[in-house]
């Protein structure tokens, strides 16, 4: 016992020395176009590295929609939850981290025993004796070959997943309550469109029925423009049916009941904003889902080295104090005092090859990592594409409804003229206005595509997040 001092010096150079196995990690390589396809000669935002960034909302000048993301991440359960579980993943890392430290315990007894009379020669032989014992014991695993490292190592990595988790949470929730909103707004304005246009049917009855009182309509005539009010202000409360599911639905993104959340209506009038696409590479440091599926590759890669550690002997330092006395007054006297102190070594040289499936195991996870890694890249790459293509051609789709709106506009007053005029029957006019109503109505629902196509676009491009936004080193420690 009295040689284990001089074995410190030689235990802190085995640390300095100690190494970690299993493969370093370096981030799956994937292949990243030079620029976005979709992007073409369609206008691009300027400056064009102004990328979005934090709160992209404000983007679309709206108060409301500032003051619902707002609530919402404030109050949504389901990024309450992503939270918690980030919450858990730090707690693991803490965890870990633990293993760097040797384990302490400490722990009192008093017994009292008989020993067995039937012991023949034994100097305890039917003898009652006390025992009073306060043993204070240590043991601290020597991290040789990196199993604590790469333990450390993943744990972090894993963390750092479930922090990108939470923002792609987050950026769900954001994107899909500005979707909805813009999808209210639109049929907002699609009501408006309808009550509009029924004021116009309703006032076309009134003439017909005039005209009828004068000879010169028929009752088919009142019929048809009966029919057509009727049916308008029909679609008008089946507008308002899909408003409140929209509605419904906004409620429970900012974490409120469906029962005590009304928006006003408010029609759309609003086109698009700029959106900078910026270039595909930036793209993997901005979307948190990608960020995510790479630092789950990374803590399978730290798991290799975990399993591969285990080939190697465990070595570790063992100490023990206290005191023991058979004699309650002489307990902690110094007389009682005990103590050992020395380190073990433990080699597994047997397990039916259960390390090596471990190790196989592992491998494996890393490579489903790095397959979900790239999988993820070029689903981001796709969305992207995908939404830029969406506002291309829905805006190319808008200038030529909106032609087509202002020539069925066209129509209606000269058909309205003629029937006035009696040079055509009514049914003419009833043929012009709902040609009419059916345009205006397309170009409404093409200005809500174009706005949620936008918010897609943000949600694509990451939202206003940036992989320098994951927490690292002290970031991760449980509070």
């Amino acid at each position: 016992m009295s040689r284990a001092p001089h074995s410190v010096p030689l235990i802190l150079l085995v640390l300095v020395t100690a190494c970690s196995v299993g493969p370093d990690y370096r981030r799956p390589t994937v292949d990243v176009p030079v620029a976005y396809k979709e992007v073409g000669t369609w206008k691009v935002a300027e400056p064009r590295d102004e990328l979005v960034r934090g709160a992209w909302w404000e983007r679309y000048g709206d108060p409301t929609l500032s003051r619902l993301e707002e609530q919402a991440g404030d109050a949504n359960q389901n990024l309450a939850a992503a939270d918690a579980r980030y919450r858990q993943a730090q707690a693991l890392v803490s965890n870990a981290r633990a293993d760097w430290w040797p384990t302490v315990t400490i722990g009192v007894s008093a017994t009292r025993a008989r020993q067995s009379a039937n012991l023949g020669t034994s100097f305890a032989s039917g003898r009652t004796t006390s025992d009073y014992a306060m043993p204070i014991e240590a043991s601290w695993e020597l991290d040789l070959w990196g199993r604590i490292r790469r333990n450390v190592e993943s744990n972090e990595a894993s963390a750092q997943a479930s922090a990108a988790d939470l923002e792609s949470t987050r950026l769900s929730i954001q994107g899909a309550l500005a979707a909805d909103y813009f999808q209210l707004r639109a049929l907002d304005a699609e009501r408006k469109l309808l009550d509009e246009t029924a004021d116009v049917f309703a006032r076309s009855l009134d003439l017909t029925r005039k005209r009828k009182e004068q000879g010169v309509a028929s009752q088919a005539d009142v019929a048809q423009a009966e029919t057509q009010l009727e049916s308008t202000r029909a679609q008008a409360i089946d507008v308002g049916v899909q408003r409140a599911q929209i509605e419904h639905a906004i409620a429970v993104l900012i974490g409120q009941p469906a029962s005590e959340f009304t928006l006003a209506a408010v029609p759309l009038d609003s086109t698009p904003p700029d959106i900078p696409a910026g270039i595909p590479s930036e793209l993997l440091e901005r979307r948190p889902d990608v960020a995510a599926a790479e630092r789950n590759a990374a803590a399978a890669n730290a798991q290799i080295g975990v399993a591969t550690a285990a080939y190697y002997p465990t070595v570790s330092l063992g100490a023990s104090g206290g005191f023991e006395a058979t004699n309650a007054a002489d307990w902690f006297t110094w007389p009682s005092r005990i103590w050992s102190l020395g380190p073990s070594v433990t080699e597994t040289v047997f397990d039916g090859g259960k390390r090596a499936a471990l190790t196989a195991q592992a491998r494996a996870a890393y490579d489903e990592g790095v397959a979900n890694y790239r999988q993820t890249v070029l689903a981001a790459f796709q969305n992207v594409e995908d939404e830029l293509a969406a506002l291309r051609l829905l805006e190319a789709e808008s200038q030529r409804q909106d032609r087509a709106v202002a020539a069925a506009r066209d129509s209606v007053r000269i058909t309205t003229t003629q029937y006035k005029a009696g040079i055509v029957s009514y049914l003419n006019v009833v043929i012009t206005q709902a040609a009419a109503l059916s345009n205006e109505s397309t170009a409404v629902e093409l200005l809500g595509r174009r706005m949620v196509a936008s918010v897609l676009l943000v949600q694509a491009l990451g939202g206003g997040w940036n992989m320098d936004d994951l927490p690292a080193g002290p970031a991760l420690v449980a509070k």
